[in-house]
């Protein structure tokens, strides 16, 4: 039988080595060609997935016309995000970073289930939201870039990929796997100490033990957790709850589900304990910003984590 260290060696070392097929493709296709996309791993088996009344069309049913192509350059977008749309990201994190298996996966925030949700309101900025909005939102906080214009070719072609993964799919309804995981309470108050415990036995071996990730060939394959090369403090990862639910659904990288739910918040409150890019919605003060856009208990923005004010100048 491979223990849990094994397989995770195995798994890292399989990434690290698909790495370089873009980077080769890249250096032999012309500019404007996508690149092949790195083979994803299947998804674990989660009551989510079990229960999930929809799957996403395969890639091979890209249909061969316009239509098609713009579904295709989305998908390589969502897959290879600096390479394709470098001008408005501001780190290495690629869009399949947080949504898995190229925005299929259920419970890691799948494509086809938020598109069919939008347009909704969005107390994060209180108005209704285009799906549109909400992608440009992702390139500000998570890619800790800039938004792309309205009707940007690189907005279009993720919107288009993303319907077309939600195709058949029925429309305002929330789908089984939506989203992040939704954990209960931890029965014990998440705490730094036990999650940096967690980390170093089940998370280090890929993202690093200074949590800034693996590289192959210039381009992330495992992405910095913290750090100035990570999402900044206004994304949704930096939100406990969903980091938590994320971890406890899909880590370590292909034994999603083995974490408890408890080392899952631990671990979620370690992470983002840490200093990372500041929120662009900064207002000069750390204290006025916390309580306008971080006003959360599970939110470190703003409080002293080992002797430190997290997100002070």
């Amino acid at each position: 039988m491979i223990d849990r260290t094994t397989l995770i060696r195995r798994t890292r070392a399989a990434l690290l080595g698909a790495a370089w097929m873009p980077a080769l493709a890249f250096a032999a296709a012309p500019q404007d060609a996508p690149a092949p996309a790195v083979a994803s791993a299947p998804a674990p088996a989660t009551a989510a997935t079990a229960a999930r009344p929809f799957a996403p069309p395969a890639e091979s049913a890209i249909p061969a016309d316009e239509f098609g192509k713009t579904v295709k350059l989305g998908e390589q977008i969502f897959l290879h995000t600096p390479e394709f749309a470098g001008k408005y990201v501001g780190n290495k994190l690629t869009c399949a970073s947080c949504h898995l298996d190229a925005g299929r996966r259920p419970d890691s925030s799948p494509m086809w289930a938020a598109y069919l949700l939008y347009p909704a309101y969005r107390s994060k900025n209180g108005h209704v939201n285009t799906f549109a909005e909400r992608l440009q939102g992702c390139f500000r906080y998570s890619m800790n870039g800039k938004a792309p214009p309205a009707g940007d070719p690189i907005l279009v072609a993720l919107e288009t990929y993303s319907y077309w993964l939600a195709k058949g799919a029925p429309v305002g309804t929330k789908l089984p796997g939506q989203g992040f995981l939704k954990l209960p309470p931890p029965a014990q108050k998440a705490d730094y100490a036990r999650g940096a415990a967690v980390y170093t036995q089940h998370c280090a071996l890929c993202h690093g033990a200074d949590g800034q990730g693996q590289s192959s060939g210039g381009k992330a394959v495992f992405p910095a957790l913290w750090g100035a090369r990570s999402f900044n403090w206004g994304a949704g990862m930096g939100d406990i709850r969903n980091a938590a639910g994320f971890i406890k659904a899909n880590m370590p990288l292909g034994l999603g589900g083995t974490l408890t739910d408890q080392e899952a918040w631990d671990v979620a409150t370690f992470m983002d304990s840490h200093e990372r890019p500041q929120d662009p919605r900064f207002t000069g003060s750390v204290k006025d910003t916390r309580a306008k856009f971080h006003d959360s208990p599970d939110s470190m923005y703003g409080l002293n984590v080992n002797g430190r004010v997290l997100g002070a100048p």
